[in-house]
């Protein structure tokens, strides 16, 4: 028979309402910390995403009245070779085109999005870390 382990011999000689403290506080500081990862995590996240948002909207504001002013002098610009009705459909039909071919590819980077893969791959180990391992048979 093998010697007992260090891990064996302190159970033997501890009582079950120790260990179960024990087994109880251990639990309860991992949890904690996977707890402060996660919002640490998430805080980082959120503040890179609303920086982000921020100047992803200032300059969406800037390229809309851009292209507002463009568009104008286009319309204006194609009124004068084929006629001012027809002229605000030409212009109206390109933007819906332009729409059609960015509407999908901003959906395939939100679709990239990540949320917090630390903690996640984290509390995927917690299972295993739980198992008895082979140093405490």
């Amino acid at each position: 028979m093998t010697d007992p382990t260090p891990y064996e011999r302190q159970a033997a000689n501890t009582s079950l309402g120790e260990l179960v403290s024990e087994v109880t506080s251990d639990m309860s500081t991992l949890m904690r910390q996977e707890l402060a990862l996660a919002k640490a995590e998430l805080r980082e996240s959120a503040t890179e995403a609303a920086k982000g948002s921020a100047m992803l909207a200032a300059g969406a504001y800037a390229g809309m009245m851009a292209i507002l002013f463009l568009s104008i002098a286009f319309w204006w610009a194609l009124g004068t070779v084929i006629g001012n009705g027809w002229s605000g459909v030409v212009t109206a039909v390109i933007w819906a085109i332009i729409a059609a071919i960015l509407i999908p590819i901003g959906r395939k980077n939100l679709k990239n999005v990540k949320g917090a893969p630390q903690t996640v791959d984290t509390l995927k180990e917690i299972p295993e870390a739980l198992k008895r391992n082979e140093e405490n048979r």
